[in-house]
């Protein structure tokens, strides 16, 4: 069975929602014939590369906020992450664009180390003082995550590499439906949107295997909060 996740690596709630669906999974009892597949989406798909800036300042400009109301925010979804033991940094961070991060992940997928980049990417963003939006942290990223340095170069070299791999799942997203991210699909018949907990994970996990059987592409609701949090496609962040 296979379960495709698109997410954004500027999106907490997809950080939030990668651990929590990993516990749903350890949870499933056929959790070893599963596979996953990490699928592209930009929050913020207009924003020019080099065009970065401190996350707080973007917040309170984007939602009308001081910066004290946007630390607020930020300290309500740092409490999400370390509910599931993750570490969140609330200052020193960047935004900026992720397309390039996107490309990369698609060369990982290809060389079997796609899960491997987006854990180092997730918590370079949000864990460490690492910027993910300069080519020379994410060749880092690559390294560590174990691809080819010459090849993982190229690709950020070369702005096309992998472009029309990321503008398809950007397009398959909306053809699913996809309002914001994290979205789950499960087995292309079952959909699961935003940060769920884990026992929603699991309950979708059971009732997609218990499901098989050859069908069109559909996706259905599933179990779980509708309002579970989530980004959505304007890049707004619910806190």
């Amino acid at each position: 069975m296979r379960v495709e996740i698109w997410s954004d690596i500027a999106c907490p709630w997809c950080y939030i929602g990668k651990a929590r669906f990993e516990k749903g999974l350890a949870a499933f009892a056929h959790r070893d014939d599963v596979e996953v597949v990490h699928r592209s989406f930009e929050l913020d798909p207009h924003r020019a590369k080099g065009d970065t800036g401190p996350v707080l300042e973007m917040l309170a400009k984007k939602y009308g906020r001081t910066l004290d109301e946007a630390r607020a925010m930020e300290e309500h979804v740092a409490a999400n992450a370390r509910s599931e033991g993750l570490e969140y940094r609330t200052d020193g961070r960047d935004h900026g664009n992720t397309f390039d991060i996107h490309r990369l992940l698609h060369l990982a997928r290809e060389r079997g180390r796609q899960n491997e980049l987006l854990d180092l990417a997730y918590r370079a963003n949000f864990a460490e003082e690492r910027s993910v939006f300069d080519d020379a942290t994410l060749l880092a990223l690559a390294v560590e995550a174990g691809l080819d340095e010459a090849e993982a170069r190229a690709v950020l070299a070369d702005p096309a590499a992998y472009a029309d791999a990321v503008r398809a799942d950007e397009r398959e997203a909306a053809e699913l439906g996809a309002s914001g991210v994290p979205f789950f699909v499960l087995d292309r018949r079952y959909g699961v949107s935003g940060g769920q907990p884990a026992e929603v994970f699991t309950q979708a996990l059971e009732q997609a295997w218990a499901s098989r059987a050859p069908q069109p592409v559909a996706v259905a609701a599933v179990q779980g909060d509708a309002d579970a949090p989530a980004c959505d496609v304007n890049g707004n962040c619910e806190v």
